[in-house]
């Protein structure tokens, strides 16, 4: 479980004092739920978000064990570090909007024929209860050919999970090589 403590001071003084000693500055909120302003040790929060099974995940901040979901997070434009993370606590029963990822299996017959296989999204907006939305989405792109592509209409979702996303984008899709 990733523990971090409760920030006492959110000024730019006490933030720039947390960063340089490796912390990452987070804010956890919800629905009827009061804002924790958090830091975690970044390598700890990376290495917990990488290596994490399902979409939310445990976190302890000060006597709270939450089930959180990244919802957003800002880098250094200029060296990538994390700077900043929004972790929304998991609430059973509240529909909200999630981004879940997407996975693709199979290697596509389109790539004996000269093309490539292109992701144009990594994650799909999705709108339902935490308890319906899946972990990721898997797709099996093995029966692509070259031109032939994958949109969001074609995902099957579990019931009481929405598509928040054009149905006509194109999630993966097999292209010509030049």
């Amino acid at each position: 479980m990733l523990e971090g403590i409760v920030r006492e001071s959110t000024g730019k003084k006490a933030t720039k004092a947390l960063r340089r000693d490796g912390y990452l500055i987070a804010n956890i909120y919800g629905k009827d739920f009061p804002n924790i302003h958090a830091a975690f040790k970044k390598g700890d929060f990376i290495r917990t978000v990488r290596h994490k099974e399902k979409l939310a995940f445990p976190v302890k901040v000060g006597d709270k064990e939450l089930e959180v979901v990244v919802q957003e997070y800002q880098k250094d434009p200029v060296t990538y570090d994390l700077l900043h993370v929004d972790l929304m606590v998991a609430q059973p029963g509240v529909v909200t909007y999630y981004m879940v990822p997407i996975k693709t299996v199979g290697t596509p017959i389109g790539l004996k024929n000269k093309g490539v296989l292109v992701t144009s999204k990594r994650r799909i907006k999705v709108k339902g209860a935490i308890e319906n939305i899946p972990d990721s989405i898997t797709l099996d792109v093995s029966n692509l050919d070259v031109g032939d592509a994958i949109l969001i209409r074609d995902i099957e979702l579990p019931e009481g999970v929405e598509h928040m996303t054009a149905p006509h984008v194109a999630v993966v899709g097999v292209v010509k090589a030049k």
